[in-house]
């Protein structure tokens, strides 16, 4: 590392600490969902009644650590499409996850700790929500210091909508379709309800906005009829997928399986994605360097996989060595999604080993966050923060923080939220 990028990471880790500028410009950020939202008045009292959902403060990264996370994400995209380990993995995915229609999953999201180490990528995800709502929290940004606007200046936002709409017809595009799409459908259980909703709006607008008609659904009103997917009548061309019954098996989803099956409908994310990239078991092996050196990757890349904290699957085997030394792990459910049923195993009681030791949990090594210190009612309080890369096919689409108090990210903690990334 060169003098002036030491001289970064220090600079980044002092703005985390000491910079207490409220970035966010309210009336701004209120006015923009507004002006893109297909119901404003709607939109804006969703939004106010999730006051958490947005930090005043922004979150710096070194731009050494975005280049580190970046080639990270590399690395994975090219593990991804590697024969040895694509077999790997789907002995493991449900059956569904082996068929191949072409698209390679809307809004990954690549989640990142920062420390004295360096990036460290924590998971995976498929569905990964908030872009549309980080994008919108980038432009309202003011700059209160040189620091702010220098690195405001320097963040990858203009390009966003661009991006997006050229990977949405990508994915379409993949899945050999030529004639270009007419309906798309948001999908998630009772979307109404679902704590990034206003996201949903947000994403209904953009795709009106280029030309695409665009339907928020639950998939228990979808038929399958005729070859093709329906709602009310109403042929759906292409499903941005934003459940999380990822194999697509639970009840209510029967119609939007068929039609997956059946090559009907472009799903993106799709559960061959998610098999692929975003189920936690795939940790063991891309934490594992034996491995990566079977698979068809450059050197770099070999070496960006050490970023990856050593993973292991919890079994009957190893229960006793990994419950002696739970202090340095984080448990997760191997298919687990949101931070649900994840235990920091310094917090973990004997009532919730039992679970975990039943099998379907990973134990990954465990990478600390950092902090940011923001100012609330004249009080320094000290949160925590991780880095979501938004990626298509490897390339940076955006990137956002999330600041929290507890063990995983939420959206109940006060000054807490998506947080817009500086790079400095």
């Amino acid at each position: 590392m060169t003098g002036d990028e030491l001289a970064a990471d220090a600079r980044d880790a002092v703005l985390n600490r000491e910079c207490f500028c409220v970035t966010l410009d309210s009336a701004k950020l209120q006015a923009a969902i507004r002006a893109e939202a297909p119901n404003p008045d709607l939109a804006a009292a969703l939004l106010a009644a999730r006051p958490h959902l947005f930090a005043g403060m922004p979150v710096f990264l070194a731009r050494s650590d975005l280049k580190a996370m970046l080639d990270v994400v590399s690395a994975v995209e090219a593990a991804g499409v590697d024969p040895g380990y694509q077999q790997e993995v789907l002995e493991w995915a449900p059956a569904i996850a082996r068929h191949d229609f072409g698209p390679r999953g809307a809004f990954m999201g690549y989640d990142f700790h920062l420390g004295d180490l360096g990036p460290q990528l924590i998971e995976v995800n498929t569905n990964a929500g908030g872009a549309f709502l980080n994008a919108l929290l980038a432009r309202a940004q003011g700059a209160c210091c040189r620091e702010a606007e220098d690195a405001m200046l320097a963040a990858p936002v203009a390009d966003f909508e661009f991006a997006v709409w050229r990977m949405f017809l990508a994915e379409w595009r993949l899945q050999g379709r030529t004639a270009e799409p007419r309906m798309l459908a948001i999908v998630d259980d009772r979307p109404s309800e679902q704590y990034l909703f206003p996201e949903f709006l947000l994403a209904q607008r953009f795709f009106e906005r280029h030309g695409l008609a665009a339907r928020i659904v639950d998939p228990a009103e979808l038929q399958f009829a005729g070859g093709y997917l329906v709602q009310d009548g109403v042929r759906i061309d292409i499903v941005y997928n934003r459940l999380v019954d990822f194999s697509l098996d639970a009840p209510g989803h029967e119609a939007l399986r068929e039609a997956y099956l059946a090559g009907a409908v472009v799903l993106t994310p799709n559960p061959r994605n998610h098999a692929l990239f975003a189920d936690k078991r795939n940790l063991t092996l891309l934490s594992d360097a034996a491995n990566a050196r079977k698979w068809q990757m450059t050197p770099h890349q070999r070496q960006s996989l050490t970023a990856v904290p050593r993973t292991r699957a919890v079994t009957a085997g190893n229960a006793d060595e990994l419950w002696s030394a739970r202090k340095g792990y984080f448990f997760k459910p191997a298919g687990g999604h949101g931070g649900k049923a994840v235990y920091r195993g310094d917090k973990m009681t004997r009532g919730v080993w039992e679970e975990v030791q039943r099998g379907g949990y990973i134990a990954q090594e465990l990478a600390a966050p950092t902090e940011r210190r923001i100012k609330i009612d004249g009080e320094i309080k000290s949160l925590k923060l991780d880095v979501r890369l938004y990626t298509y096919q490897g390339a940076s689409l955006l990137a956002a923080a999330r600041v929290y108090q507890g063990q995983t990210t939420n959206f109940r903690t006060p000054g807490g939220g998506f947080a817009p990334v500086f790079v400095t």
